[in-house]
């Protein structure tokens, strides 16, 4: 509980229950959570051992125990890492396709945004989505016409 601030956590992990469960920001709480949980298990099981020192921890049978805990805790640990590194990608993915989305709906010219399927800015008349996207030769990033300098690298775009 060294990671909790206020003595909140458990009333942030029980309000959790309300969260929506196909939400990926709740996926991504989840994990994040069981993932503090288990390293701190894992610190609690590696502190046990400190206390109880022993010249040969691994052929003393006294240890069993916590050592298999420790390698159970290491898998679960590895298998939640790598789930939510999952979630985060598809948050990414998911974020770039409403960005892609909005660029798609926005007026290259104006920067109107207009409604779903209009193939014409509504304010200015200029076609949409069909536009050549402009990308820096440096990074490859999109760019607006008219920008004179790539606004990841600095690469000047003229």
């Amino acid at each position: 509980m060294g990671n909790d601030l206020f003595g909140l956590g458990g009333l942030v992990k029980g309000l959790s229950a309300f969260m929506p469960k196909d939400n990926p920001d709740t996926k991504l709480f989840q994990l994040q959570t069981e993932i503090n949980d288990m390293e701190d298990k894992e610190k609690e099981l590696y502190a046990e051992i400190g206390k109880r020192v022993f010249p040969d921890v691994r052929d003393n049978p006294e240890f069993r125990d916590l050592i298999e805990e420790i390698s159970f805790i290491k898998k679960k640990l590895g298998e939640a890492k790598v789930e939510l590194e999952e979630v985060q990608a598809t948050i990414s993915d998911q974020k770039r396709m409403e960005e892609e989305l909005l660029e798609s709906r926005t007026c290259p010219n104006c920067s109107n945004y207009n409604p779903e399927g209009v193939k014409f800015c509504q304010e200015c008349g200029e076609k949409l989505g069909d536009s050549e996207k402009l990308k820096c030769p440096s990074c490859g990033t999109v760019y607006t016409a008219g920008t004179r300098f790539c606004g990841e690298c600095g690469s000047g775009l003229l």
